[in-house]
């Protein structure tokens, strides 16, 4: 197994160049076509202001659109040129969120930003991202350079139907990995055995994985809290888990631990839903 076409999200914010990087690195690791999809969501403009001045703050939008995708597809062209990889450059004027869901499809992974802190548009795009997209997706922290990727992975293992994707979603990182290590974060009793991640961590051995199992138990201290200071501990440069939540009419409901990673992550996060 291998990832193949590999989708990553552009829009307006700087730290897009630094999800375009990862992203040409990981393309040309696999040998994968890279896929940069530049899609911007209308920003919010107040009922009032609409309706004192609908056509000129419709062509302030464009205009900033415009601009926007200009400047990042010249980014584009030049990592590109200089990485040498397969890689294509698509722009869409609708809904980011649609756009990438339609991408995805046709992707094996996908590349996306984390919600910057306080920003709640972000929050609900990215966990709409992760229960809805259909596909792993790496999250790439809001500060922070990330030039290797996946030498030591934490993977957060609670022996769900989600974790599980997670796992066989990451394992092209993961066989190449230098060290993978499987922690289930305050087990329940008897749960999935005496080592709870002792069977996911033989499944990844057979798969070449050098993976280890472990448990921990800190009941005082939210998990979401564990994974980030287990991976601190660790070095470890990626994380691994399951997306939790679901998305009710227009309610979105994340779960407790996927929340928090989303908005205090260090490194790289790949989720699966």
């Amino acid at each position: 197994m291998s990832y193949k076409t590999i989708l990553v999200h552009l829009d307006e914010r700087e730290r897009r160049s630094e999800r375009l990087q990862l992203g040409l690195q990981l393309a040309a690791g696999f040998d994968a076509h890279l896929v940069a999809l530049f899609a911007l969501d209308a920003a919010h403009i107040p009922s009032y202001a609409l309706a004192e001045a609908a056509s000129v703050m419709g062509e302030i939008e464009a205009r900033r659109r415009t601009e926007a995708a200009a400047a990042a597809e010249r980014e584009f062209r030049q990592a590109e040129r200089r990485a040498g990889v397969k890689a294509e450059w698509r722009l869409s004027l609708g809904s980011a969120l649609s756009a990438l869901s339609v991408s995805a499809r046709y992707a094996d992974l996908v590349i996306a930003g984390q919600p910057e802190p306080g920003d709640a548009l972000a929050m609900a795009f990215a966990g709409e991202l992760v229960l809805s997209v259909g596909r792993p997706v790496l999250f790439v922290p809001y500060a922070g350079r990330f030039s290797a990727l996946g030498r030591r992975v934490l993977i957060a293992w609670n022996g769900s139907r989600e974790a599980a994707r997670a796992v066989s979603d990451a394992l092209p990182l993961l066989a190449r990995a230098e060290s993978v290590e499987l922690v289930a974060f305050d087990p329940r009793p008897g749960e999935h055995g005496e080592l709870p991640a002792a069977d996911i961590a033989l499944y990844l051995a057979r798969h070449g994985a050098k993976a280890t199992a472990a448990r921990q138990s800190a009941p005082q201290i939210d998990i979401g809290s564990q994974i980030l200071s287990r991976a601190a501990d660790t070095s470890a440069d990626l994380i691994v888990m399951g997306g939790y939540g679901h998305s009710r009419l227009r309610e979105l409901v994340l779960g407790g631990v996927t929340r928090s990673m989303l908005e205090a992550m260090t490194v790289p996060v790949l989720m699966s839903h």
